[in-house]
């Protein structure tokens, strides 16, 4: 930092560019055509300094955005002597453009005032279909990364602030899904001219060079915090490690093993020993490992570190090339968000955990349900994610895990769609959609639910199915706590017909069917003896938790009624379970 700033000044300012940020994804939210936007909240939007360091990534999804200056870099190394007002850049590819994986479109427009360059705002968004082996883009059946879509080097996709129609012609000409990708592109070019003017706005405000230093200083003041919060870190060397029991073809353990050393205020993250890259389309590129350690490490902090750049100068990453954390071409990677990321998370926070064992996080349950897609009536395409399928978030002391909180790369941050929004665009009936009972890992702190989903299509459909979590438990409990339950996955044709023998991963196409789902639930924190009765008897009310589950797993005695908790036969009952437990020798 060259200049002194005052601390107030540089607290306001990372204020106002955090709700330029939520501001952007305000727009995108209102403009955008895909329900994938405008109902789940699939893109993020961030800001960057002159050099790509990410300054606020208030509005998204983590997985976009910890990896977003890989995208930015990739822009300055193209086109970093030939930058103009009005210019504005896409990209996607995970090997040549500092993508996470090929759906993930980045728009990146250049901030510059007065003749000077001061940043970037950029719009990150999951396109509904970018052309492949599969509509909307998650190919289960790819072996190569040109089965997954179209690849989009850095372009200029705006030139001086008009756009470039051959290349937009050409985009549209990729998508099964053109009119919706016509007005999400609009969506993101406009977000991202939002997010342009009001930096324009502040750096006039301030002045240009003080608006610089503060921006120097944001990164600065991240980057202390991020020390002090791993001064909280014993030095040390710890390890963690998830597995994947597939390769998208057949069974097979895929581990993700990280050693993580602690020293001199300093995380290094080795993930060394993890499995080669594998056949399937669950291959992490580094920008997307890069951010998937961003997201486990940021959010064991639980906040208490800015989320930008600065943070990251106290983390170095080794990922060695041709593993399924930094996988060489020409290797698929359109489920790479979802998988490795969530075991690349798990990984990290089970290294942590044993550093700091009460300060751990439980895991999550993952994926199980499905994406179909076919034609309307009107003979466009339609992409549905079956989301309302998500499952539930790992315990934390202190607090019980969120129910059915969508995938870990999210952390949470994308919305369930409204179901009756979803009966109105896609041809299909909701009839089921609520928590699962007993499925959130027992323990003081519960696992959040999964849920339950019934939903039937009318029509024939291509079916893509991701189903992580149907084989075991994934969300593993910790501190005494316990898994939570795994999922299962069901398609019935509507015709009468048997249940269709379903495919861990893979694309079927189907007639008019119903899809059941049973979503895992995430991992419980603690012995489930020292729940709090009454939060039993809360959930069990709730129909979260059965009466029998209560009694035997949590010890609870509950009245006939189930309204009140009988104290001294519940003290009784936990006693006798400890001693089956720990029988005395």
């Amino acid at each position: 930092m060259t200049m002194a700033v005052d601390p107030i000044m540089m607290t306001l300012v990372q204020k106002r560019l955090d709700h330029i940020s939520r501001y952007m994804g305000w727009a995108m939210t209102r403009t955008a055509q895909s329900p994938i936007f405008s109902e789940s909240h699939d893109f993020s939007c961030f800001l960057s300094n002159a050099r790509g360091d990410a300054l606020s990534v208030a509005d998204g999804l983590p997985i976009h955005t910890g990896g977003g200056d890989f995208a930015v870099r990739a822009v300055l190394r193209d086109y970093g002597g030939d930058l103009h007002d009005g210019d504005v850049f896409l990209l996607s590819d995970p090997y040549e453009a500092g993508g996470n994986h090929l759906p993930d479109w980045t728009i990146i427009r250049p901030i510059i005032v007065d003749d000077r360059f001061l940043g970037f705002a950029s719009n990150r968004a999951h396109q509904s279909d970018i052309g492949g082996g599969a509509a909307g883009t998650y190919n289960a059946a790819a072996t190569e990364i040109f089965h997954e879509g179209i690849r989009l080097p850095v372009l200029r996709l705006f030139e001086r602030g008009r756009v470039r129609e051959d290349l937009w012609r050409l985009l549209l000409l990729n998508s099964r899904t053109a009119d919706l990708l016509d007005g999400d592109l609009a969506a993101m070019v406009g977000s991202t001219r939002t997010g342009r003017d009001r930096v324009v706005a502040l750096a006039r405000e301030y002045g240009l060079s003080e608006t610089e230093g503060v921006f120097s200083a944001i990164l600065d003041h991240a980057q202390t915090l991020m020390k002090e919060m791993i001064r909280t870190i014993p030095e040390g060397v710890y390890y963690g490690e998830d597995v994947s029991d597939t390769d998208c073809f057949e069974s097979m353990d895929v581990p993700v093993r990280v050693t993580l050393t602690v020293k001199n205020e300093h995380l290094h993250v080795d993930f060394s020993g993890s499995a080669p890259q594998i056949r399937g389309f669950k291959n992490s590129s580094i920008a997307n490992t890069s951010s998937a350690v961003f997201l486990a490490v940021m959010s064991f902090f639980n906040g208490r570190v800015p989320q930008n750049q600065g943070a990251m100068r106290q983390m170095t990453i080794e990922a060695p090339p041709g593993t399924v954390v930094n996988a060489l071409p020409p290797a698929p990677m359109t489920m790479n968000t979802v998988h490795p990321t969530s075991e690349i998370v798990h990984a990290v926070w089970r290294a942590l955990a044993t550093a700091i064992p009460l300060e751990g996080y439980a895991g999550w349950g993952k994926t199980c349900y499905c994406i179909s897609s076919g034609r309307k009536d009107d003979g466009r395409t339609y992409v549905m994610y079956h989301w309302n399928g998500s499952s539930g978030a790992g315990a934390v002391r202190g607090r019980d895990g969120f129910p059915a909180a969508g995938q870990l790369c999210t952390l949470g941050g994308m919305n369930l769609p409204n179901v009756e929004t979803y009966e109105q665009i896609y041809p299909v009936k909701i009839h089921r959609s609520e928590m699962r009972k007993d499925s959130g890992g027992a323990g003081e702190f519960r696992g959040g639910t999964g849920l339950e989903y019934s939903a039937s299509t009318y029509q024939p459909a291509e079916y893509s199915f991701r189903s992580e979590g149907s084989r075991k438990p994934t969300g593993y409990g910790i501190i005494g706590g316990e898994p939570g339950v795994k999922g299962t996955i069901a398609v019935t044709p509507l015709d009468g017909g048997d249940a269709v023998a379903l495919p861990q991963y893979g694309i079927m196409q189907l007639g008019s069917a119903r899809v059941d789902v049973s979503s895992p639930g995430g991992g419980g924190f603690g012995d489930p003896l020292r729940r709090d009765p009454l939060a039993v008897q809360r959930d069990v009310v709730d129909e979260i938790v059965s009466p029998e589950m209560a009694r035997d797993v949590y010890g609870v005695v509950l009245s006939s009624n189930l309204l009140a908790v009988d104290l001294l036969a519940t003290e009784a009952l936990r006693q006798e379970l400890l001693g089956v437990r720990c029988p005395t020798p």
